[in-house]
């Protein structure tokens, strides 16, 4: 990993889809992952099922010099307490970039203003866990927040890997057809509707990370079509880099791999693995 981007004439990677939870819902969500075959139809054993510490020092070995540690609720009464500890994760923890997340809820647009107050670079939210409607009427004055502050929200809202009531471009579409200047990352490149959530570039502030995407592990359930491979080297300053580490089903650098095999140039990998990120989060 060093050896890869030490070519590229990088001083590391900045990966903007990390995860680390508390204990208890790290946990539960890696429960839920070991009955993958049943939810996904395929078996998703966890490449970096570690303590936190380990975790860390993972992720320093690999290169990943800033990431956040993305949090998201899949109920009300969580977001504002997720809120808190990712902040004091991010104090405690060098590298990590303070983030923030929400529910639809009443007092959403009071935590979420609370959590930038407190300097979050990055919010997550997740349409499918957490199985709400990204239009609804709470969240209203939540996405003009983050848009007036052009703070970067990473957004689950494609059908992969299995779809939700609420997921696919249309939803979140409208979301952004209301808030044209939203900071929006798609997460997994929109998986599986890839072309739908590509046009939504559209609009001059979304993004597409490019979590599991591309990878033999996601070819092999919802492959990229070929065609749209011209559309990433034009994105070259839209595509980010993210990972979904540690909750991945194989090596850190099966991602980077699976980028490199693209063959869109250096400058295009530098752009994405570094350089589009640190602008996104303001580094």
């Amino acid at each position: 990993m060093p050896a890869w981007w030490r070519r590229l004439g990088l001083d590391g990677l900045v990966d903007v889809h990390v995860h680390f939870l508390p204990d208890q819902v790290m946990n539960a969500v890696w429960a839920y992952f070991d009955q993958a075959s049943t939810h996904y139809g395929t078996a998703w054993p966890i490449n970096y099922r570690t303590s936190v510490e380990e975790r860390l020092k993972t992720l320093e070995s690999l290169g990943v010099r800033r990431f956040p540690a993305l949090v998201y609720p899949h109920k009300p009464g969580m977001a504002a307490w997720l809120n808190a500890w990712a902040r004091d994760f991010a104090d405690a923890t060098p590298g990590c970039v303070p983030s923030g997340t929400f529910y639809p809820e009443p007092g959403a647009s009071r935590y979420v203003r609370e959590a930038l107050e407190e300097g979050a670079r990055i919010f997550k939210v997740h349409v499918q866990v957490g199985d709400y409607d990204p239009r609804d009427d709470e969240l209203d004055d939540v996405w003009g927040q983050l848009a007036e502050a052009a703070v970067p929200v990473v957004v689950h809202c494609g059908s992969g890997p299995i779809p939700g009531r609420h997921t696919g471009p249309g939803p979140f579409g409208e979301v952004l057809r209301k808030h044209p200047r939203l900071t929006a990352v798609i997460a997994h490149l929109g998986m599986p509707e890839y072309a739908e959530h590509l046009a939504m570039t559209s609009y001059p502030n979304v993004h597409l990370d490019t979590t599991m995407a591309l990878t033999p592990f996601t070819e092999a359930l919802m492959p990229f079509p070929r065609e749209l491979r011209p559309r990433l080297a034009d994105l070259q300053d839209r595509i980010v880099l993210g990972s979904d580490f540690p909750n991945i089903p194989y090596d850190y650098a099966v991602q980077l791999e699976s980028l490199e095999q693209l063959d869109l140039g250096d400058d295009w990998l530098r752009a994405v693995c570094r350089q589009n990120g640190a602008r996104l989060l303001g580094l």
